[in-house]
């Protein structure tokens, strides 16, 4: 059998006669990787398919990744082990890349709790393709919500390694945006996350040409 060094080896990389900038012309936009981070219960996947809505009625091609989701399909395998919570950071990370080269703009809410695992996935995006959001909210904040009552299995030992609680949490450095949803509404953060995408990133509704 062959070790992995050989199997990579052996691989190469085939080169589409479509590039990325092709089918952004067809979908009318720009495409990029939106990445909302914050503890459980901070609001992120409520904000993120809020947006998505938005986007959509806008014309803008997007898709959501959920933490929760893709643990039912793709990362279904994985558990909340350090180890895991960097794998799930990884394939989500990559999937999200697959998604900004067809052209689309992709939304992906989760916890992914650690700095350098986010790092890691902006680092497969080009400059001005990876919108890292923190949805802050304190901790306190989150265990009065507790809209999944994961916050009460944890305290009481019934759900182990959870974030906040048991493992850390750590806050983003220097994120393009920060959503404190300790003060503001969803529809306040959609608004925001609109203001964002369309002024800086230069994204068009319903156009067959990009700003430039």
């Amino acid at each position: 059998m062959e070790d992995n060094k050989n199997r990579t080896s052996n691989i190469v990389w085939h080169q589409s006669d479509i590039t990325k900038e092709d089918r952004q012309k067809l979908h009318g936009h720009k495409s990029l990787m939106v990445w909302f981070t914050g503890l459980s219960g901070s609001g992120k996947s409520t904000i993120a398919n809020a947006l998505q809505h938005e986007l959509h009625k806008d014309g803008i091609s997007v898709y959501l990744l959920d933490g929760d989701n893709l643990r039912h399909g793709i990362n279904r395998n994985l558990t909340f082990t350090e180890e895991d919570r960097k794998e799930n950071v990884r394939r989500t990370a990559e999937v999200g890349k697959l998604f900004v080269d067809a052209g689309v703009v992709v939304l992906a809410a989760l916890i992914s709790p650690y700095e350098a695992d986010r790092e890691q996935a902006r680092i497969l995006f080009q400059p001005g393709e990876f919108v890292e959001v923190y949805v802050r909210c304190t901790l306190r904040e989150c265990e009065k919500r507790d809209p999944k009552g994961l916050y009460k299995k944890a305290r009481l030992g019934e759900i182990k390694q959870f974030t906040g609680i048991s493992q850390p949490y750590e806050e983003p450095q220097n994120p393009e945006i920060i959503l404190d949803t300790s003060v503001l509404s969803v529809e306040e953060c959609v608004q925001e996350m609109q203001s964002y995408l369309k002024n800086k990133l230069h994204l068009r509704e319903g156009s067959d040409s990009l700003d430039t």
